[in-house]
């Protein structure tokens, strides 16, 4: 993968984030905002898996809505950011290029 890419991808999701799982990602997306996408609605759905607000009576409150607040903002987001890889304005994917075909001789 780009050091480019890389480094977008973990301005994006943190400098812990494993490299070879981007790497691995990346390989079978394509793309680096798919990348980044996928990790983390994956970390959203593990935070959703969880109880968000768990209280001990006097003791502790571990309350994790804020973090899920941040993550869907943060996945909104994502789709107004320049990734590196993103093709330019106006540029599409795919060139589709046509010739005629003309035969090499004339028959009579």
């Amino acid at each position: 993968m780009d050091p480019i890419l890389l480094a977008w991808l973990r301005a994006q999701l943190g400098t812990a984030t494993d490299e070879q799982d981007l790497a691995t990602r990346f390989a079978r997306l394509g793309r680096a905002r798919a990348v980044a996408a996928e990790v983390l609605a994956e970390r959203r759905a593990k935070l959703l898996a969880e109880p968000l607000r768990m209280t001990v009576d006097g003791v502790v409150t571990i309350d994790q809505s804020n973090n899920l607040t941040g993550l869907e903002r943060q996945i909104v987001g994502l789709a107004e950011l320049v990734a590196p890889d993103d093709p330019a304005a106006g540029e599409s994917g795919v060139d589709l290029v046509t010739a005629p075909l003309v035969p090499g001789r004339r028959r009579r």
